[in-house]
């Protein structure tokens, strides 16, 4: 919300520097920025009076202006055609700041020789002064300005308070809402503006009907009817104003309704009456598939319950958002129908976004407006319509308001505030700070007050909010400092949470990157997850999109597609993780959810030169998973597998202690393609976190001595079958309690094996924490061992 400071100075004193007020009005709770406006350069311009207007002897457009500025007098070269005698004009001195007329960049005037004549100063012209768009002529001044004054102290101050308004603030989208929190804070009082005028027409139910269809959906209906008026311009204070707060100025008529709407935030709108079937004006729900042409030129399907304008005919106006293309005033229009409404806040914003359609009627309308509002807010347009477009008002007000909004009245006590604020404020400061904001306060006793709230504060309906009103208006600075009181709370021991944390700081240890993605994802990516048989993925009942329409089964979709993006966007491999819950559908009850640990490796390994050539491959991913199990005091295990997404023969299940908990390996090729993984390869793995936690022991760590005798080293090569995985095997030979370690360091299949056998070879490490083992204790041990093996694989020593 853009304010400028000299149409607020209308309504409430400002005591403190430009500055100062938007650091006070910042710390209340609005953040505020100060914008100064031209005039902060204008430090060499003043009001000339100009004496002599003469033709220039070596061109033929241009002329000679003498100017008297206040310490003699100055011939410029002029080049507008509006320049005359007796004029009050803006003359820039050499050294201004100004803005070039052409370029609309900014320079400082200096003294010049044009077609052989010098000019040293400038007769400026509004565009020059920063004032607007305006080049053609030169701006002139009241006659009444005074020559020599400086131009800032004869023109109107166009600096600007720019105040981001929070959602509950909708008063603060008005410059009587601001006027009213800076007079809060520096204790003094605001000055409505005049509503009164002239009613010399007719009775105003003789001049319309007003037919509202549902209360709910416009809680009231006020419009008045002006005759006669005549549509143009407005007048230049007016445009002024709207332009500093943001609007471009239109007509007298539409500009009337822009400027209230942001003097006192009730939005209104002018309709050309002769577009009324009847005189009337019927307020209600569109029907399903009618079609309305907006002022924007854009035709509208709409449906129920989006509310109309209409009169017995057709439709006139989208109530709260935009009028319509055939009831829009023109330069024909001479009676004016002008309409203050409040409509029902939670419609007009669905109606806004289902049409996308954001006005600034629409953003005002949807924070909730009083109804109070409309009645003031008719009145003072009609004033200041019959002040620019002339014209006779009807008689009194037509007013549909079926059921008044009463205002809340709140009881406020000294021990509510202390138990919210941790402090108090005295009675008699509650109560001044209270009724400068607007509030009407009655002291029933020493401890409790009856509020009620001013009707611009729809936001207003608990005690909290009027401690925080105090609390902001005072200074949350100023609210007593209080030691902590009761009991600390206790450390709240959650097992799932500690190992899902401890997890994700072992990933990005690994030297992976932590992702996050949205809860709701589209069809295709809640077809991923584990859903049983007869069961279809959660949805939404009202999506905001067609990609956020189910509760995810699955992390992977989410996750594939960040790696793609990048691998497009980086020269190196990604290496990326997702930890978060996913939401299996249960039979008459809510969904199961589990914590499930996604990651994907894709695209070069590294950034140097001897690793740019190496893919990141199943190898990585397999690393990783098995160094965080063992870290978390569990014993990893892989064994062979299958998943749909992923390579055949390039698959392991993961597993913790022998169970299993998540999978591993390398996407299918279709993977690959499908999310638009520019590369060859990329592994991936998914673990869930639940499964991963019951096999995490309490106590992981216990202290085993190093052993003082020396290790002793025998290696063993065994046959055994094709489908017998070394894992299984080193599984079996560490077993044995001699065994430190063991090593795969050869692998052989071919001539001088039976078809169907290969050879596996082992180093082990053996040793002792009670003596040196000689060498009758290592063939006992290799025997024992190769025995275990035979027995359990059929796994004999190649001879």
């Amino acid at each position: 919300m853009r304010v400028p400071l000299s149409w607020l100075a209308e309504y409430v004193p400002l005591p403190l520097p430009p500055a100062e007020t938007a650091h006070r009005l910042t710390m209340a709770g609005l953040e505020t920025t100060y914008v100064p406006g031209a005039s902060a350069g204008w430090d060499n311009v003043v009001v000339g009076n100009v004496v002599d207007v003469s033709p220039h002897p070596n061109a033929d457009r241009l002329r000679l202006a003498t100017v008297e500025t206040g310490t003699g007098t100055q011939t410029v070269v002029c080049g507008a055609p509006n320049v005359a005698v007796g004029q009050r004009v803006a003359f820039a001195r050499v050294g201004a700041r100004l803005i070039d007329g052409k370029t609309g960049e900014p320079l400082e005037l200096a003294a010049a020789t044009i077609r052989g004549v010098e000019s040293a100063g400038m007769v400026c012209s509004a565009k020059e002064l920063g004032l607007g768009d305006d080049h053609e002529g030169i701006l002139v001044l009241p006659d009444d300005a005074p020559v020599g004054a400086p131009l800032a102290d004869v023109l109107p101050s166009d600096d600007v308070l720019e105040v981001e308004v929070t959602p509950n603030r909708g008063d603060c989208l008005s410059v009587l809402g601001i006027a009213h929190e800076i007079a809060a804070l520096s204790e003094d009082v605001v000055t409505e503006p005049p509503a009164e005028y002239g009613e010399g027409g007719e009775d105003v139910a003789d001049a319309i009907t007003v037919v509202v269809e549902d209360a709910e959906l416009c809680v009231r209906y006020t419009a008045t009817v002006l005759r006669g008026v005549k549509v143009g311009p407005s007048p230049e204070w007016m445009r002024r104003r709207l332009e500093l707060a943001g609007q471009r100025p239109i007509n007298n008529i539409v500009d009337v309704t822009n400027y209230v709407m942001l003097e006192y935030g009730q939005p209104l709108h002018a309709f050309d009456l002769a577009q009324f079937a009847q005189a009337t004006v019927v307020v209600r729900p569109a029907r399903d598939g009618e079609r309305f042409a907006a002022l924007d030129g854009v035709e509208h399907t709409l449906r129920p319950p989006m509310l109309l304008i209409a009169d017995p005919e057709h439709a006139l106006g989208l109530a709260g958002v935009i009028g319509g293309k055939n009831s829009e005033t023109t330069a024909t229009t001479t009676d004016v129908l002008l309409e203050s409404a409040t409509f029902n806040a939670i419609n007009t914003r669905r109606t806004a976004a289902a049409l996308h359609i954001r006005t600034e009627a629409s953003s005002r309308f949807e924070k909730g407006l009083n109804p109070e509002l409309a009645e003031r807010a008719l009145r003072r347009a009609t004033a200041l319509m019959l002040e620019t477009a002339g014209g006779v008002a009807a008689r009194g007000v037509s007013d549909t308001y079926p059921v008044a909004v009463e205002a809340p009245k709140i009881l406020f006590t000294g021990t509510q505030m202390r138990r919210v604020l941790g402090g108090s404020f005295p009675q008699t400061q509650v109560i001044s700070v209270l009724r400068s904001l607007g509030f009407k306060v009655d002291a029933i006793d020493e401890n409790q007050l009856l509020v009620v709230p001013p009707y611009w504060r729809t936001d207003i309906a608990i005690v909290e909010d009027l401690i925080e009103e105090v609390a902001r208006t005072v200074g949350y600075d100023t609210v007593p400092d209080e030691p902590l009181a009761g009991r600390v709370p206790e450390y709240l021991h959650q097992p799932e949470r500690d190992l899902r944390e401890e997890v994700r700081d072992l990933l990005v240890a690994s030297g992976m990157q932590d992702t996050i993605s949205y809860t709701l994802v589209g069809g295709a990516d809640a077809a991923l997850g584990p859903v049983a048989d007869g069961f279809e993925p959660l949805r939404v009942a009202n999506p905001l999109s067609r990609e956020q329409e189910f509760l995810r089964t699955s992390l992977r979709g989410p996750v594939l597609r960040a790696a793609a993006t990048g691998i497009r966007q980086s020269a190196s491999g990604v290496s990326l993780f997702e930890i978060g819950r996913v939401f299996l559908p249960r039979e008459g009850d809510l969904p199961e959810e589990r914590e499930i640990a996604v990651g994907v490796f894709a695209g070069p390994r590294g950034r140097s030169l001897w690793d740019a050539e190496r893919a990141l491959d199943f190898y990585d991913a397999k690393g990783v998973v098995e160094a965080l199990i063992g870290r978390l005091g569990v014993a990893p295990g892989f064994e062979r597998a299958t998943d749909d997404m992923l390579h055949p023969g390039r698959t392991a299940s993961v597993l913790a202690n022998g169970k299993p908990i998540g999978i591993v390996g390398e996407l299918h090729p279709r993977a690959v393609a499908s999310y638009d993984l520019s590369v060859d390869t990329a592994a991936f793995f998914e673990l869930d976190i639940g499964l991963l936690g019951e096999q995490v022991p309490q106590l992981r760590h216990h202290f085993e001595p190093i052993s003082r005798y020396p290790a002793a080293m025998r290696d063993i090569a065994l046959v055994v079958d094709d489908d017998v995985p070394a894992e299984r095997l080193a599984a079996i030979i560490e077993r044995h309690p001699l065994v430190v370690r063991s090593t795969l360091f050869d692998l052989f299949s071919g001539a001088g094996l039976t078809a169907g056998k290969r050879s596996v070879a082992y180093r082990l490490e053996l040793q002792s924490s009670t003596g040196t083992l000689g060498a009758e204790e290592l063939t006992e041990a290799v025997a024992a061992i190769t025995e275990q093996l035979a027995k359990e694989t059929g796994a004999t020593l190649r001879a």
